[in-house]
């Protein structure tokens, strides 16, 4: 490979990238507007669910359990109801998540020592919201049950129980349980599979479309020099927004580095190098910019979202899903993220993870050079 073909290609399409001011603007652009929708839009966290009360029995006892409700900061009282009929309306507009019926007896009961029982209705239309929102509701519940037992024993003279076992629950890695520390990570990978898809897709088809590429076959120049040097720009470019994504983390949504930074820009890299050189193979293949930038996009962006573990637990796939996501570069590049981010961890660990990256980029860049070479041929 000689030196001086290989950087006058690059500089090249330097002067490309400069002259399309708006492609340029839009690869540095796309970071900082993903960064703030997932940041804030893509929350993990149950907090505020609007919820609308039936309180039959209208008692000091039942003021107090709501009084739990809404001094808790997973539920926000909206409404006080005086039938079903209101409530299935404010569940049936998306008003509420969850209702609350408080049966009328609840007070002559509760001051009975009897049991009683309280209906909690939830939205199943969002399944795994609503059964969280009501696993939360019967949590605070339970602490009621648990405040009237103690009343009612000191009112007879007696100790409180006290349990023979006590859960002590602690969070390692990720301790405020906060959504950004997982999500921030997987939008590093998201960000670099739409960038590359979007920048190196239409490299090679546009010098097929403008009449360019037999020109640049009359020349000495081999393939692996013209296809390198066309990386390069979009590398650099790759890297900046990455540096962009990890800085917003940072600053915008106080996401901290535990690992090692020089490990998690050098996976970023490799993972990268994949990234752009599929989107090279795509152009080479397809000849045709709008094909290649669409396939790349369709390609690299809906697995990455969908079958990384970014936004789904792959345990919970299907088993036959499960096995597609093993030739999902981006499962294993975000495993390393977050086992950087938040773990802190290095090699000793990530390596398998590591080494399979690294085959991905490596088969990349043979597939991107043995098709161009083919279509030469």
């Amino acid at each position: 490979m000689n030196l001086q073909r290989l950087s006058a290609i690059a500089k090249k399409e330097f002067i490309h990238v400069l002259r399309d001011w708006r492609s340029l603007f839009l690869s540095l652009a796309i970071p900082v507007i993903l960064i703030i929708l997932f940041g804030y839009a893509l929350t993990l966290d149950l907090k505020n669910v609007p919820t609308v009360i039936w309180d039959q029995s209208k008692s000091p006892e039942s003021r107090d359990l709501i009084s739990l409700f809404s001094g808790s900061t997973y539920f926000s009282i909206i409404g006080y109801n005086n039938n079903y009929d209101e409530l299935q309306l404010a569940l049936d507009r998306g008003n509420a998540m969850i209702a609350i019926v408080i049966p009328a007896d609840f007070a002559q009961k509760i001051n009975a020592r009897k049991k009683v029982a309280l209906q909690i209705i939830g939205d199943g239309s969002d399944a795994n919201t609503s059964r969280l929102a009501m696993g939360y509701a019967t949590t605070v519940g339970g602490i009621y049950s648990s405040d009237i037992t103690t009343k009612n024993m000191q009112l007879m003279g007696k100790r409180n129980l006290i349990s023979p076992v006590k859960m002590v629950s602690r969070s390692w890695y990720n301790q405020n349980l906060r959504s950004q520390n997982v999500v921030i990570p997987g939008i590093i990978a998201i960000v670099m599979v739409v960038i590359a898809a979007m920048l190196t897709s239409t490299t090679i088809a546009r010098e097929w479309e403008t009449g360019t590429m037999e020109q640049l076959i009359s020349t000495p120049l081999k393939g692996p020099e013209l296809i390198f040097g066309k990386v390069i720009p979009y590398f650099i470019i790759g890297m900046t927004d990455v540096v962009i994504a990890v800085a917003m983390g940072k600053w915008l949504f106080n996401v901290p580095i535990v690992g090692n930074a020089v490990l998690l820009f050098t996976m970023a890299a490799i993972f990268l190098i994949g990234a752009l050189f599929l989107g090279i193979s795509l152009s080479i293949i397809l000849k045709s910019q709008v094909l290649a930038s669409q396939i790349a996009i369709v390609s690299g962006y809906l697995p990455t979202l969908t079958l990384s573990g970014f936004v789904f637990a792959i345990e919970n796939m299907p088993w036959p899903i499960q096995c597609i996501t093993y030739i999902v570069p981006a499962r294993y590049f975000i495993a390393i993220l977050r086992g950087i981010y938040m773990k802190g961890i290095g090699l000793n660990i990530l390596w398998p993870d590591a080494l399979l990256l690294s085959i991905y980029a490596i088969f990349m860049i043979f597939l991107a050079n043995y098709k161009f070479k083919f279509k030469l041929e």
